[in-house]
């Protein structure tokens, strides 16, 4: 019977030392991240929004918002797919700069990658540039299908991107609250 007890003790304490552990890494850690598949193209609505522009700056800025619209939590790991191109002609593709963690992430959960990139400068026109389109590819890591998304500025009115060199630099992806897509 004391046995029993001090089994029943035992079993008790575990449990509770789990629930503590995945409280405290958490549903958007790498840890719980290996219990999900990897995110797909088709299971994120995707956005591209171009940042105000920076006066006497060369450089502009623009934000990839991915959420997940899936029925099932996914993992986010690495960088996105992104570029921007001219029907089969010129290209201009995102480039990673940093390392990436996976990131898990619920039904509903947006994962954000910011973007930079040269802009047409003063006295040239965006025709100038390498690349200019209001829509832009895009697909999840370890994903080979992509999408085409239309170009929005801050105001969600379409606009074009104009880059001006074959590098579209993109920083880590991290994670968001839930916005509206």
């Amino acid at each position: 019977m004391q046995r029993r007890s001090v089994l029943a003790t035992t079993m008790a304490a575990l449990t509770l030392t789990v629930t503590a552990a995945l409280a405290l890494t958490g549903c958007g850690s790498g840890r719980m991240a290996a219990l999900h598949a990897n995110c797909k193209t088709k299971s994120l609505g995707w956005k591209v929004t171009v940042l105000k522009e920076v006066p006497n700056s060369q450089r502009r800025e623009a934000r990839l918002t991915a959420v997940n619209k899936g029925s099932q939590p996914c993992v986010f790991d690495g960088f996105p797919t992104f570029a921007v191109h001219v029907g089969k002609g010129p290209e201009s593709d995102g480039k990673g700069q940093v390392r990436t963690m996976p990131i898990d992430l619920k039904r509903g959960a947006t994962v954000t990658t910011g973007l930079r990139y040269k802009d047409h400068g003063p006295g040239m026109k965006p025709a100038d540039c390498l690349v200019s389109n209001d829509e832009a590819t895009v697909g999840a890591p370890r994903d080979h299908h992509q999408k085409q998304i239309k170009v929005r500025d801050e105001k969600g009115k379409k606009t074009r991107m104009n880059i001006c060199e074959e590098t579209i630099w993109m920083s880590a992806p991290v994670q968001g609250t839930a916005a509206p897509h």
